[in-house]
């Protein structure tokens, strides 16, 4: 089994590569967010180490994290969210390592995919065969943002601002997938790197 990490700007299509590998491929696909939202549910680990830190003012009336309340206090104060950042990352690390090892057991996938926006800030390579970026052109981005999620320009522009430049992607990926374009080439392009790495 072959583990592959995904990362990439905000808007690159990510998810439609996952989409691929599932529909296409023996994937099993881990999104690193997802792993975190499950670990910020009550009673599990992260959720009482940030609770502890950020006060009960963040909860709901079931108890559950309001991740906007949460979002709003950490975006405007960058070392909270270095805190935030140090009770969920390593938690979400070893939960990922931990179906990794579950699946290594059973043998039914040829791909375990992690899929993280902070893949390379987390240090992921240390347990990924290959890193992918994927790339695409920043308009087209950005439209895709404004179309799927409602976001501004202004918003696009700094959440952008905030994540890796595309010369660190390119220099620390090894392989680097084009999304810009219809969704065929992509398919084609992923195609290639399978059968010509891994399946031949």
């Amino acid at each position: 089994m072959k583990i592959i990490g995904i990362t990439g700007g905000v808007g690159a299509g990510k998810s439609a590569v996952l989409d691929i590998l599932k529909q296409d491929y023996q994937s099993f696909v881990v999104q690193a967010d997802l792993v975190a939202h499950e670990l910020m549910a009550p009673g599990n680990i992260s959720y009482e180490k940030i609770v502890a830190f950020f006060g009960e003012s963040i909860l709901n009336e079931n108890k559950t994290i309001n991740r906007k309340r949460l979002g709003e206090i950490v975006f405007s104060q960058k070392e909270k969210l270095e805190i935030l950042n140090s009770f969920v990352h390593p938690e979400v690390k070893n939960k990922i390592k931990e179906l990794i090892r579950e699946e290594e057991e059973k043998n039914r996938y040829d791909f375990f995919i992690i899929e993280a926006a902070l893949l390379l800030e987390d240090h992921y390579e240390e347990i990924c065969d290959e890193i992918w970026y994927i790339y695409a052109k920043k308009e087209i981005r950005k439209e895709r943002l404004k179309q799927s999620r409602g976001y501004s320009e202004e918003k696009i522009q700094k959440m952008m601002d905030s994540q890796l430049s595309e010369d660190v992607f390119q220099s620390r990926c090894n392989r680097t997938i084009d999304n810009s374009g219809k969704i065929k080439d992509t398919r084609e392009q992923i195609k290639k790197i399978v059968e010509y790495s891994f399946l031949l």
